[in-house]
């Protein structure tokens, strides 16, 4: 798997697919997508271009997608990859990663909710259905498979229950919020870490105005012009420097070049250290409700809820 991927959540339709062709273009090889994004067929149409162009064979890219939480149950985890191979019009997936612990209903609703609006869970335990999606590798339909947004006991589950281990572990890391016990634990048992909203995600949402802003600290900025790189440089290459894969998102063929563009120069350790410092324990990614005036994460109650 390429150390960096080009991201594709919240890329709309009409712009993502000039962004996985100018990421194809000056280099990038891993894509990461997922059906619950919506935007797989476009996707899928740029990948099929710039194959039919030669500008890549299909052997040479390293595809990702993941399944959703209303897909769970055991014999509905083929159905959903196969509606995501034909989105991407391709044969078969580089990775297959389980979305989330979290069910949803069964059914064709990403989000299925009550008359109340309260989001409608299932209790299908993630090893079962990742136990299913164990059979896929055995079809031939996805070369590896693991997980995104676990918990290490839900991993350890895992690992205790299931005859392939996870190849990697997706969850979210950003200076703010350096996972540290995940990485730790993926990396000691053989697991790769790859990190989603590696620069803190801004425009997602429900990001909330009084958040700190990455980009606006001071140290950041004397970083990149100690190193003659961008401030989003900086945060990538000290994620790099952890052995964690990263997935920036951009729909800007300038970021998207300059993404990819962290392997020629080195974060001496006490700079390193400097961001490692940077951690809040503050998860920006997961969507918040208000509940007496306090912000608590929405899927709190779920069943196997990660956090």
């Amino acid at each position: 798997m390429p150390m960096v991927g080009l991201g594709t959540w919240k890329s709309k339709p009409g712009e993502v697919k000039t962004a996985v062709k100018a990421a194809i273009d000056v280099g990038y090889r891993h894509i990461d997508c997922a059906f619950g994004y919506g935007n797989e067929a476009e996707v899928g149409s740029a990948i099929t271009e710039k194959i039919a162009e030669g500008a890549v064979k299909r052997e040479d890219l390293f595809i990702v997608s993941k399944l959703w939480n209303s897909y769970h149950a055991p014999e509905d985890v083929k159905k959903n990859l196969l509606k995501t191979l034909e989105l991407l019009n391709l044969k078969y997936l580089d990775l297959y990663l389980m979305h989330w612990p979290i069910s949803f209903k069964s059914g064709e609703e990403k989000f299925p909710k009550d008359e109340a609006g309260n989001m409608i869970y299932a209790d299908y335990h993630p090893t079962d259905t990742y136990k299913a999606m164990e059979k896929l590798v055995d079809e031939g339909l996805v070369k590896h498979i693991g997980v995104s947004n676990f918990n290490a006991k839900q991993i350890q589950h895992i690992l205790d229950n299931a005859s392939i281990k996870p190849a990697t572990c997706q969850v979210e890391i950003h200076p703010y919020f350096s996972n540290t016990e995940i990485v730790n634990f993926c990396q000691s048992n053989g697991i790769s870490v790859t990190a989603y909203s590696p620069l803190g995600s801004a425009d997602r949402p429900w990001a909330s105005p009084d958040e700190p802003k990455l980009f606006d600290d001071q140290h950041i900025g004397i970083l990149a012009k100690k190193y003659k790189k961008s401030p989003a440089q900086i945060v990538l290459k000290w994620l790099n420097q952890r052995n964690i894969v990263i997935i920036p998102k951009s729909i800007s063929p300038h970021r998207i070049k300059e993404n990819i563009d962290i392997f020629d120069y080195h974060l001496l350790n006490e700079d390193m250290e400097v961001l490692n410092n940077f951690n809040r324990d503050v998860r920006l990614v997961v969507p918040y409700v208000t509940v007496d005036g306090k912000r608590v994460f929405r899927d709190r109650n779920a069943p196997h809820f990660p956090f």
